[in-house]
């Protein structure tokens, strides 16, 4: 399989075979706004910090980041809507030709808040829903009424952009499973990305109960089915996986002041590479020299399938 054939556009054969440490161009890099929210999803890692991130700082990150040929940036939080300089910062992008630029969102804003952030340059947005009826969707948000909201927003924002969706399944949530893919699909989404919160990190045995047409339909769905045909959780390294982290040298996910190897690194509470400055692309490629995957007890448990076969590409010890 080709790294495209996955659906997640950052990811390329070409990327993976040209990456290097020296590299013109980030791919794609990760900037959390804020660590307020007003959902209280029972499987969040969340933030560190419930502060938001002062405006100067987040234009100091986005220059370095465009200095170094940003393509792709991603803006979360915590609930980056909650952050009143994102407007802002979106325009900023779009203003610097940012390929890509997207938002990572619970869905609950005003739609004509979305519409004006889609009219600032926002071209993905990635919501999550992890229920298909509202008294269990607001049970998974932790907020009455929540759901509701978030399904219209979905429909409307499906129709003038690219919009996945995140549907993270626990134990609790697992028999539900093929319902909500359906029911996302029929919202006019363009991917469907599931996931097993990182508390769980099981496997979904249910995917015969989900028509083949919908799993054909969406890319990122298609390729999880098919590694949870093959008894591949979402979640995990084996002994046979690249024992390095290529993703790092032209990727980044940065919270504060501080830049962390990726966004899971980050939401695990481990320790950043560095801090923000003009040296970070060096000392992640001195990070990535010395690191070793195999030993690290979050890549082990938690690199996430797209991961792992983009560092198997790159090390040229397997074809995903």
């Amino acid at each position: 399989m080709k790294l495209e054939e996955i659906g997640f556009y950052t990811l390329s054969d070409e990327r993976a075979n040209n990456t290097n440490g020296y590299s013109t161009s980030l791919k794609r890099c990760e900037l959390i706004l804020t660590g307020l929210c007003n959902f209280k999803c029972p499987y969040c890692r969340g933030s560190r910090t419930d502060e938001d991130l002062p405006l100067s700082k987040a234009f100091e990150i986005l220059d370095l980041w465009i200095s170094e040929g940003l393509e792709n940036v991603r803006f979360s939080g915590g609930e980056p809507t909650m952050y009143k300089h994102l407007p802002t910062l979106v325009e900023y992008c779009k203003m610097n030709k940012v390929k890509r630029i997207a938002v990572s969102t619970n869905g609950s804003a005003s739609m004509k808040y979305y519409k004006k952030l889609i009219d600032l340059g926002v071209n993905d947005f990635s919501i999550s829903l992890d229920a298909c009826c509202s008294t269990f969707g607001d049970k998974m948000a932790g907020i009455e009424g929540a759901w509701e909201r978030v399904i219209d927003n979905i429909k409307k924002i499906s129709k003038l952009t690219y919009v996945t969706v995140g549907v993270v399944f626990t134990k609790e949530t697992l028999q539900e499973l093929p319902k909500t893919i359906e029911f996302a699909s029929n919202l006019g989404v363009a991917d469907i990305r599931i996931i097993s919160s990182a508390q769980d990190n099981i496997n979904f045995k249910e995917f015969n109960k989900i028509d083949k047409k919908i799993i054909n339909k969406h890319p990122i769905l298609r390729y999880r089915i098919n590694n949870f045909k093959k008894q591949r959780n979402v979640r995990g390294i084996t002994r046979k996986d690249s024992r390095r982290c290529h993703l790092v040298k032209d990727d980044m996910a940065i919270e504060g002041n501080k830049h962390y190897p990726c966004i899971i690194h980050l939401r695990e509470t481990k320790k950043p590479i560095g801090s923000v400055g003009k040296n970070m692309r060096k000392e992640r490629l001195e990070w990535f020299k010395k690191h070793d995957c195999h030993k690290d007890p979050v890549c082990k448990k938690n690199c996430l399938d797209v991961c792992v076969d983009y560092n198997n590409k790159a090390e040229g010890k397997m074809a995903p």
